[in-house]
């Protein structure tokens, strides 16, 4: 089971969003991507942003690290191509 839940994570990630604006995320598949692409960033090299246990995975260091405010995911319009 994922500690903090998706819904909890999804939470977070639209907290910024004013009422009656579109969503950041939606679904649970934006929550994985954000995450396994940050967690493929720190096994790169990329150091992470917060304080890492022992025995910590690079995964749950992404988790962790959205769950802080310390990474955000942008919605569409905000993408660079």
């Amino acid at each position: 089971m994922l500690h903090p839940s998706y819904t909890d994570l999804m939470k977070v990630v639209n907290s910024d969003v004013e009422p009656g604006e579109t969503k950041i995320v939606s679904s649970r598949y934006s929550i994985v991507m954000a995450t396994s692409k940050r967690a493929r960033q720190i096994i790169g090299g990329d150091e992470p942003l917060v304080n890492m246990k022992t025995g910590m995975k690079p995964l749950s260091v992404a988790v962790e690290e959205l769950n802080e405010g310390k990474i955000k995911i942008l919605g569409d319009e905000e993408t660079e191509d």
